[in-house]
Protein backbone atom coordinates (compact mmCIF):
# COMPACT_ATOMS: atom_id res chain seq x y z
CA UNK A 1 0.00 0.00 0.00
CA UNK A 2 1.57 3.29 -1.12
CA UNK A 3 1.03 6.74 0.34
CA UNK A 4 1.14 10.11 -1.51
CA UNK A 5 4.21 11.42 0.27
CA UNK A 6 7.42 12.71 -1.32
CA UNK A 7 10.90 12.02 0.03
CA UNK A 8 13.37 14.79 -0.77
CA UNK A 9 17.14 14.34 -0.51
CA UNK A 10 18.91 17.68 -0.58
CA UNK A 11 22.38 17.52 -2.14
CA UNK A 12 23.02 13.82 -1.42
CA UNK A 13 26.67 12.94 -1.88
CA UNK A 14 26.84 9.16 -2.00
CA UNK A 15 25.27 7.03 -4.72
CA UNK A 16 25.05 4.06 -2.34
CA UNK A 17 23.01 6.14 0.10
CA UNK A 18 20.62 7.08 -2.68
CA UNK A 19 20.27 3.41 -3.63
CA UNK A 20 19.66 2.48 0.01
CA UNK A 21 16.95 5.12 0.31
CA UNK A 22 15.24 3.86 -2.84
CA UNK A 23 15.27 0.32 -1.45
CA UNK A 24 13.74 1.60 1.79
CA UNK A 25 10.97 3.41 -0.09
CA UNK A 26 10.19 0.17 -1.90
CA UNK A 27 10.16 -1.77 1.39
CA UNK A 28 7.72 0.57 3.12
CA UNK A 29 5.34 1.56 0.33
CA UNK A 30 6.69 5.01 -0.48
CA UNK A 31 7.21 5.65 -4.16
CA UNK A 32 8.20 9.28 -4.86
CA UNK A 33 11.76 10.56 -4.53
CA UNK A 34 13.15 13.95 -5.44
CA UNK A 35 16.90 14.56 -5.55
CA UNK A 36 18.16 18.10 -5.24
CA UNK A 37 21.54 18.68 -6.91
CA UNK A 38 22.95 15.22 -6.18
CA UNK A 39 26.73 14.93 -6.37
CA UNK A 40 26.27 11.72 -8.34
CA UNK A 41 23.23 9.98 -9.74
CA UNK A 42 23.05 7.13 -12.23
CA UNK A 43 19.75 5.24 -12.32
CA UNK A 44 21.35 2.20 -13.95
CA UNK A 45 23.98 1.88 -11.22
CA UNK A 46 21.41 2.51 -8.50
CA UNK A 47 19.22 -0.35 -9.74
CA UNK A 48 22.29 -2.59 -9.70
CA UNK A 49 22.60 -1.86 -5.97
CA UNK A 50 18.89 -1.69 -5.07
CA UNK A 51 17.43 -4.61 -7.00
CA UNK A 52 13.82 -4.71 -8.19
CA UNK A 53 13.27 -0.99 -7.63
CA UNK A 54 12.75 0.00 -11.27
CA UNK A 55 9.24 1.28 -10.56
CA UNK A 56 10.61 3.70 -7.96
CA UNK A 57 13.50 4.78 -10.18
CA UNK A 58 11.09 5.70 -12.97
CA UNK A 59 9.45 8.22 -10.65
CA UNK A 60 12.67 9.86 -9.39
CA UNK A 61 12.80 13.59 -10.14
CA UNK A 62 16.11 15.47 -10.13
CA UNK A 63 15.80 19.15 -9.21
CA UNK A 64 18.29 22.00 -9.37
CA UNK A 65 17.12 23.82 -6.23
CA UNK A 66 15.39 23.00 -2.98
CA UNK A 67 12.70 25.56 -3.75
CA UNK A 68 11.92 23.68 -6.96
CA UNK A 69 11.64 20.36 -5.11
CA UNK A 70 9.33 21.76 -2.42
CA UNK A 71 7.36 24.25 -4.48
CA UNK A 72 4.15 22.17 -4.72
CA UNK A 73 4.25 20.85 -1.14
CA UNK A 74 1.65 21.87 1.44
CA UNK A 75 3.52 20.44 4.42
CA UNK A 76 7.28 19.89 4.74
CA UNK A 77 8.87 17.95 7.59
CA UNK A 78 12.62 18.47 7.76
CA UNK A 79 14.75 15.88 9.57
CA UNK A 80 17.74 17.05 11.58
CA UNK A 81 19.82 15.70 14.45
CA UNK A 82 21.11 19.06 15.62
CA UNK A 83 19.41 21.09 18.31
CA UNK A 84 18.88 24.69 17.19
CA UNK A 85 18.69 27.85 19.23
CA UNK A 86 15.92 29.23 17.09
CA UNK A 87 12.43 28.30 18.28
CA UNK A 88 11.06 25.74 15.87
CA UNK A 89 8.19 23.27 15.66
CA UNK A 90 10.33 20.31 16.76
CA UNK A 91 8.67 16.88 17.00
CA UNK A 92 9.54 13.19 17.25
CA UNK A 93 8.84 10.85 14.29
CA UNK A 94 6.00 8.91 15.93
CA UNK A 95 4.28 12.09 17.07
CA UNK A 96 4.31 13.80 13.67
CA UNK A 97 3.30 10.80 11.54
CA UNK A 98 -0.49 11.16 12.07
CA UNK A 99 -0.29 14.79 10.96
CA UNK A 100 1.73 13.86 7.87
CA UNK A 101 -0.72 11.17 6.83
CA UNK A 102 -3.72 13.42 7.36
CA UNK A 103 -2.11 16.21 5.36
CA UNK A 104 -1.21 13.79 2.55
CA UNK A 105 -4.94 13.28 1.95
CA UNK A 106 -5.27 16.97 1.13
CA UNK A 107 -2.07 17.74 -0.79
CA UNK A 108 1.59 16.95 -1.32
CA UNK A 109 3.63 16.28 1.81
CA UNK A 110 7.43 16.11 1.83
CA UNK A 111 10.01 14.50 4.08
CA UNK A 112 13.21 16.50 3.70
CA UNK A 113 16.70 15.17 4.47
CA UNK A 114 19.94 17.11 4.18
CA UNK A 115 23.38 16.15 2.86
CA UNK A 116 25.34 13.47 4.67
CA UNK A 117 28.14 15.70 5.92
CA UNK A 118 26.30 18.76 7.24
CA UNK A 119 22.58 18.07 7.30
CA UNK A 120 20.07 20.86 6.76
CA UNK A 121 21.11 24.46 7.39
CA UNK A 122 18.98 26.96 9.29
CA UNK A 123 17.97 28.60 6.01
CA UNK A 124 16.83 25.25 4.64
CA UNK A 125 14.94 24.44 7.82
CA UNK A 126 13.14 27.76 7.43
CA UNK A 127 11.28 26.15 4.52
CA UNK A 128 9.93 23.41 6.81
CA UNK A 129 6.66 23.43 8.73
CA UNK A 130 7.84 20.74 11.15
CA UNK A 131 11.32 19.83 12.37
CA UNK A 132 11.70 16.11 13.09
CA UNK A 133 14.44 14.87 15.39
CA UNK A 134 14.98 11.13 15.81
CA UNK A 135 15.92 10.38 19.43
CA UNK A 136 19.39 8.87 19.73
CA UNK A 137 22.25 8.71 22.20
CA UNK A 138 23.35 12.17 23.30
CA UNK A 139 26.98 11.20 22.71
CA UNK A 140 26.42 10.63 18.98
CA UNK A 141 23.16 11.91 17.61
CA UNK A 142 23.73 11.81 13.85
CA UNK A 143 22.28 8.91 11.86
CA UNK A 144 23.32 7.77 8.42
CA UNK A 145 21.05 9.27 5.76
CA UNK A 146 19.46 5.94 4.81
CA UNK A 147 18.98 5.04 8.47
CA UNK A 148 17.08 8.26 9.10
CA UNK A 149 14.86 7.65 6.08
CA UNK A 150 14.25 4.09 7.28
CA UNK A 151 13.05 5.27 10.69
CA UNK A 152 10.58 7.71 9.17
CA UNK A 153 9.39 5.24 6.51
CA UNK A 154 8.87 2.54 9.12
CA UNK A 155 6.84 4.82 11.40
CA UNK A 156 4.64 5.81 8.47
CA UNK A 157 4.21 2.17 7.46
CA UNK A 158 3.18 1.09 10.96
CA UNK A 159 0.78 4.00 11.35
CA UNK A 160 -0.93 3.06 8.08
CA UNK A 161 -1.41 -0.50 9.27
CA UNK A 162 1.45 -2.92 8.72
CA UNK A 163 0.57 -6.36 7.42
CA UNK A 164 -0.21 -8.76 10.29
CA UNK A 165 2.14 -11.63 10.98
CA UNK A 166 1.11 -14.97 9.55
CA UNK A 167 -0.57 -17.26 12.09
CA UNK A 168 1.16 -20.54 12.96
CA UNK A 169 0.44 -23.37 10.54
CA UNK A 170 -1.09 -25.44 13.31
CA UNK A 171 -1.97 -25.02 16.93
CA UNK A 172 -0.32 -27.27 19.50
CA UNK A 173 -1.70 -28.32 22.84
CA UNK A 174 0.41 -27.49 25.91
CA UNK A 175 2.93 -30.22 26.69
CA UNK A 176 2.06 -32.62 29.48
CA UNK A 177 4.41 -33.53 32.33
CA UNK A 178 5.03 -36.90 30.68
CA UNK A 179 5.97 -35.23 27.38
CA UNK A 180 8.31 -32.82 29.12
CA UNK A 181 10.03 -35.68 30.93
CA UNK A 182 10.54 -37.46 27.62
CA UNK A 183 12.03 -34.26 26.22
CA UNK A 184 14.44 -33.95 29.13
CA UNK A 185 15.45 -37.57 28.70
CA UNK A 186 16.13 -36.97 25.03
CA UNK A 187 18.23 -33.91 25.81
CA UNK A 188 20.26 -35.85 28.36
CA UNK A 189 20.79 -38.72 25.95
CA UNK A 190 21.98 -36.36 23.21
CA UNK A 191 24.40 -34.55 25.52
CA UNK A 192 25.78 -37.83 26.81
CA UNK A 193 26.31 -39.02 23.24
CA UNK A 194 28.69 -36.13 22.55
CA UNK A 195 30.47 -36.49 25.93
CA UNK A 196 29.17 -33.10 27.05
CA UNK A 197 29.19 -34.22 30.68
CA UNK A 198 32.71 -35.63 30.51
CA UNK A 199 34.05 -32.98 32.92
CA UNK A 200 30.74 -31.63 34.17
CA UNK A 201 28.10 -32.61 36.69
CA UNK A 202 24.99 -33.32 34.57
CA UNK A 203 22.36 -32.62 37.22
CA UNK A 204 22.79 -28.78 37.52
CA UNK A 205 23.02 -28.46 33.75
CA UNK A 206 19.85 -30.45 33.13
CA UNK A 207 18.08 -28.55 35.88
CA UNK A 208 18.96 -25.29 34.11
CA UNK A 209 17.68 -26.68 30.80
CA UNK A 210 14.46 -27.60 32.54
CA UNK A 211 14.08 -24.11 34.00
CA UNK A 212 14.54 -22.56 30.57
CA UNK A 213 11.97 -24.83 28.94
CA UNK A 214 9.46 -24.26 31.73
CA UNK A 215 9.62 -20.51 31.13
CA UNK A 216 8.08 -21.00 27.69
CA UNK A 217 4.46 -19.76 27.73
CA UNK A 218 1.87 -22.54 27.55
Amino acid sequence: MSVPLVTVLHRPQDLVNIASVIRILKNFGLRDLRLVAPVEYDAYRVEGIAHKTGDILKRVVVCDTLQEALGDCHLVAGCTARQRRAKRNAVRPRDVVPELLAAAEQGTVALLFGPEDKGLSNAELDLCHRIVTIPTSAEYASLNLAQAVAVMAYELFVARGARPLKPPRREAEPATVEQMERLFAGVREALEAIDFFKTRNPEPILRTVGEVLHRTPV
